[in-house]
């Protein structure tokens, strides 16, 4: 069988090695000269693939739906429709909170051999096929391309706009969270967003809808005041607890607690003066930034705002920084667009250009009343490889001061 790999990514090389198998062909935008790699794959120019000399062909999930190596297939497998077979298969989605609620249902899980991969994590390819159960992060890019396979267990988190630039437009967007929900069964539950009610069609699945944290709590039987997260890590926790109690029956407070949240989520740092500086470099949507916000609101904000906006509308969430004390530091490739925001809105704005800049400014005016917020709203692709690299660059920023 002949497969093509679109894309010379993480995901494709994890079904390469797989399978070890030379008839698995990889094509690429940014080759030119083709190549054979070190594990003996062929890694061709996209402009040499033909979909006809292929059985299937296996997008790397961040290929666009208008990249022409998409819209010339006529034999697109995803991921998982490729790598699942009889799996027991949680899947967890949304705008944000997806990493962490994977996380956490991993750490309830882990004695009952549960593991965890897909968006960010470990690819398909890589875990272990004899696991009880398989607790997969799973982003919009993999739920627009796969078509057949679904879950025992589907998680959204609230969704709100993001990678409109991807898939077209905010509807589209919405579709493809919501697209697994049609192809699951009876016995199968799915726990979704109630605004999304009348989104769910016909499915044999079993629905449970909430609007906030209270309604897992109560549907589940959940003591939400055993659990010691809060703000926007309290819902991703409860959550996880809803889908550990529905498998298992396991409800275990006290290793919930012992989570440690991760780095660049609203993590908190201190500088050599005891000013708050908040990282919260994984804000890449309005949701994000405006939870920020939301935590914070009480106080004065600097706010670092701006990156590749995706072609998201961010009104509402200026419209939301205008409500309370607020100057915002802008950065990145989208900065005009934020500044006319500011200026519609009558925001006060200083046009930083780099965190650095921004993280100098700010030490200048910040005092212990106040808080320092990286919230950027934004994609960090036009400044840094990943939001990981910028949350980086903004605390050795602020580490720094000590120094200066």
């Amino acid at each position: 069988m002949m497969v093509a790999l679109l894309g010379y990514g993480k995901t494709t090389k994890a079904i390469a090695q797989k399978f070890k198998d030379n008839t698995f062909v990889f094509f690429d935008d940014k080759v030119t000269d083709s190549y054979i790699d070190s594990s003996g794959f062929r890694v061709q120019a996209s402009s040499s693939y033909l979909s006809s000399e292929f059985d299937l062909s296996i997008p790397s999930p961040g290929v666009p739906p208008h990249n022409k190596l998409i819209t010339s297939s006529s034999n697109l497998v995803s991921e998982y429709d490729f790598i699942l077979n009889e799996q027991r298969t949680v899947w967890i989605t949304g705008t944000n909170g997806k990493t962490t609620t994977t996380q956490m249902l991993q750490l309830l899980l882990i004695d009952q051999g549960a593991v965890s991969g897909g968006n960010i994590g470990t690819p398909l390819a890589d875990l272990d096929s004899k696991a009880p159960l398989w607790i997969l992060e799973t982003s919009s890019f993999t739920m627009h391309y796969t078509t057949q396979s679904a879950p025992d267990i589907l998680v959204i988190l609230p969704i709100t706009p993001d990678h409109i630039d991807w898939h077209g437009d905010e509807d589209s967007y919405v579709k493809d969270k919501l697209s697994a929900i049609d192809r699951m069964q009876e016995g199968e539950l799915a726990i979704v967003p109630k605004k999304y009610a009348n989104f769910i069609g016909s499915s044999r699945a079993f629905i449970v809808t909430y609007e906030n944290s209270e309604d897992i709590a109560n549907y589940f039987e959940i003591d939400i005041s055993k659990v010691e997260f809060e703000g926007v890590f309290l819902l991703d926790a409860l959550l996880a607890l809803a889908v550990a109690k529905v498998l298992y029956g396991v409800c275990d407070y006290d290793r919930l607690n012992r989570f440690i949240l991760e780095s660049h989520r609203q993590e908190m740092l201190t500088d050599h003066l005891g000013r708050v500086w908040i990282n919260d470099s994984k804000a890449t949507n309005i949701d994000a930034a405006a939870a920020a916000i939301e935590r914070f609101k009480d106080r004065r904000l600097h706010v670092i705002i701006g990156g590749d906006t995706k072609g998201i509308d961010l009104s509402d969430l200026f419209r939301l920084i205008s409500s309370v004390d607020a100057l915002v530091y802008l950065i990145g490739e989208d900065r005009q667009i934020l500044v006319e925001l500011s200026k519609h809105f009558q925001i006060r704005y200083q046009i930083s250009h780099t965190i650095q800049n921004a993280v100098k400014s700010i030490d200048l005016v910040l005092d212990k009343h106040s808080v320092a917020l990286l919230s950027p709203a934004s994609a960090s692709f036009d400044q840094y490889r990943s939001y990981v690299e910028r949350g980086d660059d903004f605390k050795q920023s602020v580490e720094a001061l000590s120094r200066a």
